[in-house]
């Protein structure tokens, strides 16, 4: 009886983290942990332009990803290491969560919330964090890298625009190795 009850206990947690690997909420892949909430509200603009004018803090822009971030793994495989060195001509502007109806962290949304915020309050310092974690294999595509980004406030370092967390401010932090040590054990993986 014990054998079948520790057999049934293994095969539920095996079946479990099997559908969370399908629906990729595996701790290392850098797809969201939960679904696009449209019902977030935020400071709405019809183009960039004219959010560059209505949003005035992270939590502005926070606010919008958090309500229209979706994450597309297809392009997100395109741009991992493996297939990064077939690419040319790829070029990125900070407008393409605009335009892109689905953007990945490296290239759209991390660089949307660092030029952006760099443009509305740029007293609060906004930087691109790269975390390089241990090498990850999906589908044969090599991934290791992680963007998102930080900026100040009172002294203290905070972290947005995380394509796991979208929507989601992290901190305050007294220094960078705080967070890193944190999200080292949020994301499972060194």
């Amino acid at each position: 009886m014990k054998m079948y009850k520790a057999f049934f206990l293994f095969a539920l947690l095996f079946l479990g983290g099997y559908v969370n690997l399908l629906h990729g909420q595996a701790p290392w892949s850098d797809e969201p942990e939960y679904a696009l909430d449209s019902t977030v509200v935020f400071k709405a603009a019809d183009s960039y332009e004219q959010a560059l004018q209505v949003w005035k803090t992270p939590e502005d822009i926070n606010e919008w990803i958090a309500a229209n971030f979706s994450y597309d793994r297809a392009r997100a495989l395109r741009l991992s290491e493996t297939q990064r060195g077939k690419m040319s001509g790829f070029r990125f502007t900070p407008r393409p969560s605009f335009s892109i109806s689905k953007p990945v962290c490296v290239f759209d949304l991390s660089r949307f919330g660092v030029e952006t915020l760099r443009r509305i309050d740029p007293p609060r310092d906004p930087k691109y964090l790269m975390i390089e974690f241990d090498p990850v294999q999906i589908k044969g595509n090599m991934l290791r890298l992680h963007w998102l980004v930080s900026f100040r406030r009172d002294g203290k370092i905070y972290i947005f625009a995380d394509s796991k967390r979208p929507g989601h401010i992290a901190g305050p932090y007294e220094n960078m190795q705080a967070f890193i040590t944190e999200y080292e054990q949020y994301r499972a993986q060194k």
